[in-house]
């Protein structure tokens, strides 16, 4: 949710910048109205097409991860320890 936010704030930011230009009047223009719903609408398409490609991503970033640690872990499934564990002192 929040980095959702955080990307609706930004476009919504962006798109303020780049249409609304007069802040006499308290209605937006009927250029401005368009210029922000086009703005909107490419920063939308963008998005989805950025999610997309990361959901895409996504399961062979999991199956690498899964790989080095079962590469790190030693048979019995527990991390491989290059060092024996402490014991009690042999006298």
């Amino acid at each position: 949710l929040r980095d959702f936010l955080l990307v609706y704030n930004r476009m919504t930011e962006l798109c303020f910048r780049h249409c609304v230009c007069n802040l006499n009047y308290r209605l937006l223009t009927g250029r401005e109205e368009s210029c922000l719903d086009s703005c909107a609408a490419r920063l939308v398409r963008a998005n989805h097409r950025l999610m997309g490609a990361y959901v895409g991503l996504v399961p062979a970033l999991l199956q690498r991860r899964a790989a080095e640690h079962g590469a790190q872990a030693g048979p019995s499934g527990l991390p491989a320890s290059p060092e024996p564990a402490p014991g009690p002192a042999e006298s």
